[in-house]
C-alpha cells in the first residue's frame, strides 16, 4: 500500500498563518484542525449546519458561576437578543446572581487570595475572586420577596411563568435605572424566551418564597421539557405539561414563627450589617 493511498481520506495537517484579513469563520475552519482545536471546529460545524437553520429549536443550559462574573452580560445576553436561544434552563444561582446586575448593584475584581476574616468584618462577600457588598444579598433578597407577594405569583405556575414574570419587573428596574442589557432574566422577557430551573427551591429566589406573607412551597411533578412547534409565547405558555410547579399555600403561624426565629439566629451567630435600603418592588 502507498503511503498516499494510507492518509488519502485524512487531509495534510497545512494551516495558513494568521492574518489580519482572516475572518472568524476561516481562522476557526482553517487553523483549528487537531487537537481540541479540532473538536472546537467540530462544535463550530455542528452549530451552523444543525442546530442554526431556521427550523432548529436552540437551548441554552446554564450552570456554574456564569453571571457573577458578568457573563450574562458579555456573553449570554446578545446571542439571546440575536435570536439564536429559543429557550433556558439553568440553576437558581445563576438566576438569583443575575438579578444584582439588574438592579444595578455594583460587584468588584477582587482576589481569591484575601483574608475572609478581615472581608467579613467590613461586611464584604467573596465569590473566590469576586467581591460585593453584603447588603447586595439583602437588598436583592428584598426585591425578591416584594415581588412575589403580588397577587399575580399567588396560584400554582410553571417555573418558565414564574422567571417570566420575576423578569418583567427586573425589566422595569432597568428601565427606571437606564441600565442597558444588564439582565438574563430581563432579556428573555423582553423576548419571550422561557427560562426554566430544575430545582428553584436550591437558589436564593426559592429560599425567599417562605419569608413572604402568603407562604410559598414547591411542588415537582415527572418533567418532559418538549417545545411546542409553534414556539413559546409568553406569558400564554405553550409548552408540554408536566413541568416543575410552584405552589402557593400558607404556612403555619407557628412555622412562620420558627423560621423567622432561625434566621434571625443566624444572623446574629454572623454578626451581619444591617440591611440597607429596600428596593421597591
Amino acid at each position: 500500500m502507498s503511503k498516499r493511498s494510507k492518509f488519502a481520506q485524512y487531509p495534510r495537517l497545512n494551516p495558513p498563518g494568521l492574518g489580519k484579513n482572516m475572518s472568524a469563520a476561516d481562522l476557526v475552519e482553517k487553523t483549528c484542525l487537531a487537537y481540541n482545536g479540532g473538536r472546537l471546529r467540530k462544535a463550530a460545524q455542528l452549530l451552523t449546519e444543525k442546530m442554526l437553520p431556521d427550523d432548529g429549536v436552540i437551548g441554552l443550559s446554564l450552570t456554574g458561576a456564569l453571571t457573577p462574573a458578568g457573563l450574562g452580560k458579555s456573553c449570554l445576553i446578545p446571542p439571546l437578543r440575536a435570536g439564536f436561544v429559543d429557550w433556558i434552563v439553568s440553576t437558581g444561582a445563576n438566576l438569583y446572581h443575575d438579578l444584582h446586575f439588574g438592579l444595578g448593584m455594583a460587584l468588584h475584581q477582587g482576589s481569591p487570595f484575601l483574608d475572609d476574616v478581615a472581608l467579613h468584618r467590613q461586611g464584604v462577600i467573596r465569590i473566590y475572586d469576586i467581591l460585593f457588598d453584603f447588603n447586595v444579598l439583602l437588598d436583592t433578597d428584598a426585591f425578591v420577596r416584594e415581588v412575589i407577594r403580588g397577587a399575580e405569583f399567588q396560584r400554582t405556575m410553571g417555573t418558565d411563568e414564574f422567571h417570566y414574570r420575576l423578569g418583567q419587573y427586573v425589566w422595569e428596574r432597568g428601565r427606571k435605572l437606564r441600565l442597558q442589557d444588564s439582565s438574563v432574566l430581563a432579556a428573555a422577557y423582553e423576548r419571550g424566551v422561557p427560562v426554566f430551573t430544575s430545582s428553584p427551591g436550591d437558589s436564593s429566589i426559592g429560599m425567599n418564597w417562605p419569608s413572604t406573607s402568603t407562604g410559598m412551597s414547591i411542588k415537582r411533578r415527572p418533567s418532559s421539557l418538549t417545545p411546542n412547534p409553534a414556539g413559546a409565547n409568553p406569558p400564554s405558555l405553550s409548552w408540554a405539561a408536566g413541568r416543575p410547579r410552584i405552589s402557593c399555600c400558607r404556612r403555619s403561624r407557628k412555622s412562620r414563627k420558627s423560621w423567622a426565629s432561625r434566621k434571625k439566629a443566624a444572623i446574629t451567630s454572623c454578626n451581619a450589617p444591617t440591611r440597607g435600603p429596600t428596593p421597591a418592588g
